[in-house]
Order: C-alpha cells, then sequence, then structure tokens
C-alpha cells in the first residue's frame, strides 16, 4: 500500500466507509429477512383466508404449520356464493379502471399542453394546479355532496368517478409536465420539421418517451382508488358499495363471518399488487429516470 492510499482509506469519512460495506452478504440478508417480516402480515392473511372459521378461532395462523390438513379452499367458495362482496368487486373494478384511465388520460394531454405549448396565461393557470395539490379530499367532501346531490348523481358510480378524477388531475398534470419538460427539445423540432403536428407529436414521440412515467402515474392512481374508503364511504352507492366499504358492512353487520372477511380482505389486496408487478418495470423506469434528471 503506497503512502497515497493511505492518505485517501484516512480522509474517508464514516458514512462513506458504511456505505462502501453496504453491499455485503450480511446486509442482504438483513434485507431479506425485513422484507419477510414486512410481508408477514400479508401471509397470515392469506393462511386465515384458507383455514375454517373454527381453525380461526381457536388458534393463530401460525398453526397451520404443524397442521397442514387445516387448509382449505371453501372459504373461497362462500365468498363467491356472497352477493355482496361479488358485486362490490365489481362495482369497485367499475370504479377504478375510469377513474384511472381518464386521469392518465387528461393528465397527459395537459401536461404535454403545460410543458410545450404556448397559450394565454399558461404559468399562471400551472400555478393553479400545482395549488390544487395542498386542498385536503375532507374539505370538498360536504360541499360536493350537495352539488351532487342537487344534479343527480349523488351515490352513483359516476359521481364516485368524477371526484377521483377531480383529486387526482393536479398531481397527474404536476408529475407529467414535468416529465415531459425534460424532453429534449430537439426532437420535437425535428418531428415539427417532418411535418407532425401537435396530435402526432403528442403520439408518436412523447407519449413512448413518457411511458415509464405515464405508467407510474397508472399505478399510484389505480392504487389511490382501489383502496379508498373515505369517498366510497360518502359518495358510493350504499346498495352497491365497492369493496372497501363491503368489507366494513361485513364487520359490523356480521362480526363472526370471518371465513367470508378473510378472502375477501386478501382478494382485494392482492389485485393491486397483480397490477404493481405487472408494471414494476415501468414503474421502476419512470422512478429511476426522475432520480437521474
Amino acid at each position: 500500500m503506497t503512502a497515497t492510499d493511505g492518505v485517501v482509506k484516512a480522509e474517508q469519512s464514516l458514512p462513506a466507509r458504511i456505505a462502501a460495506r453496504l453491499g455485503g452478504g450480511a446486509v442482504r440478508v438483513v434485507l431479506i429477512l425485513v422484507g419477510l417480516f414486512w410481508l408477514m402480515p400479508t401471509i397470515g392473511l392469506l393462511i386465515s383466508s384458507l383455514r375454517d372459521s373454527k381453525d380461526i378461532n381457536a388458534s393463530g395462523w401460525w398453526k397451520v404449520f404443524t397442521a397442514p390438513s387445516q387448509l382449505t379452499t371453501e372459504n373461497y367458495s362462500h365468498l363467491l356464493d356472497n352477493d355482496i362482496i361479488t358485486n362490490s368487486l365489481l362495482s369497485t373494478v367499475l370504479i377504478t379502471v375510469p377513474a384511472t384511465l381518464l386521469v392518465v388520460v387528461i393528465g397527459s394531454l395537459a401536461g404535454y399542453a403545460f410543458a410545450w405549448m404556448d397559450f394565454p396565461g399558461r404559468d399562471w393557470w400551472f400555478l393553479v394546479v400545482v395549488g390544487l395539490l395542498v386542498v385536503p379530499v375532507q374539505v370538498a367532501l360536504v360541499p360536493v355532496s350537495k352539488l351532487f346531490g342537487e344534479i343527480g348523481i349523488f351515490e352513483t358510480t359516476f359521481g364516485v368517478v368524477i371526484f377521483h378524477v377531480a383529486f387526482g388531475l393536479p398531481f397527474a398534470i404536476f408529475l407529467l409536465r414535468n416529465f415531459f419538460a425534460e424532453i429534449p427539445r430537439e426532437l420535437l423540432e425535428a418531428a415539427r420539421l417532418d411535418g407532425a403536428g401537435e396530435i402526432r407529436l403528442f403520439t408518436r414521440v412523447v407519449m413512448p418517451l413518457g411511458g415509464p412515467a405515464i405508467a407510474s402515474l397508472g399505478i399510484f392512481q389505480f392504487l389511490w382508488v382501489w383502496n379508498d374508503m373515505l369517498v366510497a364511504l360518502v359518495f358510493a352507492d350504499s346498495k352497491n358499495p365497492p369493496i372497501t366499504v363491503a368489507l366494513q358492512q361485513q364487520v359490523r353487520q356480521f362480526g363472526n363471518n370471518v371465513d367470508v372477511l378473510a378472502p375477501g380482505a386478501f382478494l382485494s389486496m392482492v389485485i393491486p399488487l397483480i397490477v404493481f408487478f405487472a408494471f414494476q418495470r415501468q414503474f421502476v423506469s419512470g422512478v429511476m429516470a426522475g432520480a437521474v434528471k
């Protein structure tokens, strides 16, 4: 070891030395254990959904490792026979899918307009959009519910979708505008020289380059709407509520029907997980692109 190497090592700070050791095998083992511990509630819910109600009331879910014969799929059969749960899953899909698509489409168009189109008051309008980010949902519940009641869309799927779209658009426009603004101007100018109009420019150049950010937005919006309970509890049809409200009603009305609650809760949780893992590559690409920029 030369004198120069000794000086360099001596100059390394404590955080730098700790960071240099983070790639070790021991750290990876610790991270895996932390991940497994984080997933333990999900694993417990899955196992509970595969146990009989008597076994659930008698012992904890970990007992299945010593008595695997407790596992059964009858709970999911009961779930499919429960009209309240099945209808609530359909209602959740009918709310989540349109609310996600509308936010992605409108947010993409508006983000492109704020990033690359000149129109009167563009910067002021964008400041208004940014200001809407700080408006809490709770503030709008009472006035919007009165407005929806007057126009006849209170306790309807359309009303819930409109509410989610309205509160999802500010974040969508803010996110996509900042992402689209980082696209090199030369690409857009070259496309314009080739005769591309704004629509073709948006669909052929901006959308492919902004795919990771759009996918990230879609995941965030889908998870927020699917797992929402407050908006659904206020605006959704009480006779055909989304899955979050339906499960809450089941707990309130039938406190001992865990054979339906456990598989219903797991099913309502696993669908967003499937959506996330299906688009995780685009999600990671969007996060990394934002970090690099």
